[in-house]
Order: C-alpha cells, then sequence, then structure tokens
C-alpha cells in the first residue's frame, strides 16, 4: 500500500515535470496519477509491478508556406549528422528526480566532458523522495555531452550522458 506522504510527493514531483501521466503497481495496489489539466489520484487493485510514465508531446513547426523548399535541403543534412551519436552510449535516468551534478554545492563535479569513467564511476546523484541515489556509469569510456544541468529535474528513461565507449 501506499503512504499518504508517499503520494502528495509523487503528486509534487510530476507536477513539477512534463509528465502527463505516472502509474505504478505494487503489492497489489496501483497508483495512478494523470496531469490532463488537474491532478487526479486513483487507487485500485491490480496485478504485477509495473512502472509506466507519458512524456509531454513534442512540438511541432508551423506550417511552412513557399519557403518549404529552401527548408528541405537542411532536414535532408540531419540524418547525416546522426551516426556520430549512433556510437555513443546514454546514460539514463532510473528514475524521476533532482539531478545533482556534485555531493554538495561546494564539492566538485562527479564528471566533466573529457572525464574517463568505468563501469563504476559516480556519474551524478538522483534525488527522489528525499533519497539521495548515486548513478554509476554502467559503462567504460569517455563522458562526451551532459546533457541536464545542476538541479534539473529528470523523467524516468531521460538520456543524462552521452559516452563513447572504449
Amino acid at each position: 500500500m501506499f503512504k499518504l506522504s508517499e503520494i502528495k510527493e509523487l503528486i509534487k514531483l510530476v507536477d513539477q515535470t512534463s509528465v502527463h501521466e505516472l502509474e505504478i503497481e505494487n503489492e497489489g495496489a496501483r497508483l495512478l496519477i494523470r496531469k490532463p489539466g488537474k491532478t487526479e489520484v486513483v487507487n485500485v487493485q491490480a496485478a504485477p509491478i509495473t512502472h509506466t510514465y507519458s512524456p509531454a508531446p513534442i512540438p511541432t513547426a508551423a506550417p511552412q508556406t513557399s519557403a518549404a523548399p529552401a527548408a528541405q535541403p537542411a532536414v535532408q543534412e540531419a540524418p547525416a549528422a546522426s551516426p556520430s551519436k549512433e556510437n555513443l552510449h546514454s546514460i539514463t535516468s532510473p528514475m524521476v528526480g533532482t539531478f545533482y551534478s556534485s555531493p554538495s554545492p561546494d564539492a566538485s563535479e562527479f564528471v566533466k566532458v573529457g572525464d574517463r569513467v568505468n563501469e563504476k564511476s559516480v556519474v551524478c546523484i538522483l534525488e527522489a523522495m528525499k533519497l539521495m541515489n548515486e548513478l554509476e556509469a554502467e559503462v567504460r569510456g569517455e563522458i562526451v555531452e551532459i546533457l541536464v544541468s545542476n538541479g534539473q529535474l529528470v523523467e524516468y528513461g531521460q538520456p543524462l550522458f552521452l559516452v563513447k565507449p572504449e
């Protein structure tokens, strides 16, 4: 069963992010938090434990007028840039929470672009429900890009780092 304090914290986290729906099943209880315009909480009996989320819709570009042919070369160049990122490993967030790049505000960052990491290297801390969780790289390689900023709320499955594997 879910504690009221846990439900309140989850509602607050969903409200602060672009997540529109969060469903958690645990020990036969199911919690569904949906944000269409207001937050609703539904608690019913259910089966196996699963965690799902619905990311925010991706905004689409405004319809183009006669300038459409000029925009096509840029669209055709985009796939050529993606192969370089295909060889990179993405370290993703295992939970919804707050991203911290260092163990304390006055400490140096766990990793910077260009740093080498191994499978056990701590790359950040994710705070969820007042718990600080260290996230390990789980891959050996070089940090190529840090995709989030310190103190930013992150979603489950959101890419945090790009690593060039060795």
